[in-house]
Order: structure tokens, then sequence, then C-alpha cells
């Protein structure tokens, strides 16, 4: 009695074994996936934020304004204390293949307040990430100082500002 009670346990302990190595339908759904997205569709999969057709959409001298990068205005703001210190700005892209660094361009003096758009050459909303605009603003008697903003960043949000707190040079 005692030894086919052991040996119903080993069959019970091995049937177990056995089916929890075996395989077992899930009891989970299916996971749903997007579709692919066509051309025709409204929908861009990689990035929500950006519209149909436009990520690739690269900014050149042969179809000026014809992007949706292009004709997205950004609201430029900046400001100092003490204010008339010079604003320069250039790009600074991690990609130089795709979207060359720029000079240092001469914008204002401060306070200076502009809504512009981008016309970058070779920036898409793909590679707008790896690129940032540099703002520099200098006076006579105080250091330079200079921010970056991220191109992304910046469409995102509409707008590129900050404030610039002048320290005077130690002589």
């Amino acid at each position: 009695m005692k030894r086919q009670r052991i040996i119903h346990i080993l069959i019970l302990s091995a049937s177990i074994l056995i089916a929890s190595c075996s395989p077992v339908k899930s009891l989970r759904k299916p996971s749903q996936r997007p579709k692919p997205v066509s051309s025709g569709t409204s929908a861009y999969q990689k990035d929500p934020t950006i519209m149909a057709g436009e990520a690739s959409n690269m900014v050149s001298r042969d179809k000026p304004g014809q992007t949706a990068l292009e004709r997205t205005v950004i609201r430029w703001y900046f400001d100092s204390d003490p204010r008339g210190a010079r604003i320069y700005w250039r790009v600074v892209s991690s990609i130089p293949a795709v979207v060359k660094n720029t000079n240092e361009t001469y914008l204002m003096t401060t306070p200076f307040e502009e809504t512009r758009a981008f016309n970058i050459l070779g920036l898409t909303y793909e590679n707008s990430r790896d690129v940032q605009i540099e703002i520099k603003v200098s006076k006579k008697g105080y250091e330079d100082q200079v921010k970056r903003f991220n191109v992304r960043q910046a469409i995102d949000q509409q707008e590129i500002s900050g404030f610039f707190e002048m320290v005077a040079k130690e002589e």
C-alpha cells in the first residue's frame, strides 16, 4: 500500500513536470501591433507628432518653402541684464554630412523678439534632434555667454527663448 502510494506520487509528479514543459496555448490575446502605414494614410507610425509625408522632406535650395518645416514659425526671444548685448546665432550639427554647421550670424541687440522659420539646409523632422541652435551674447566689458537649443524641441515648443545675466570681466 505504501509502495503504491509512492509510485502514484512519482507518476503524478512526472506528469506535472512534463505538462509544465510542454507547449501550451497562451491565454493572452495576441498583441495588436500597428500595421505598416501606406503612403495614402495620414498617420505616421514612428513619431505621431510629425505630419504625414513630412518626416523625410528635406529643406533645400531647389524647392524653397515646400516643406512644412520651413512653414513652421518659431518665436525667438532673448533678453539680457544689462540690455544692449549683441546676439549671434549659428547651427551646430552632429550630422555635418547632412546638415552643415554654419558660421555665427549677427541678429541684433537685446532685447530681441522675432518670428522666423527654420530654413536650415538639409534639415528634416527626422534629423532635427541631431541639430542645435547656438545663441551667443556678447557685450563690451562682459564675458561672452553661449546657450544651445535643440531644434526638434524648438519646433515642438514653437519657441526659442532665453535670458542672459551678463557677468562683468575681471581685469
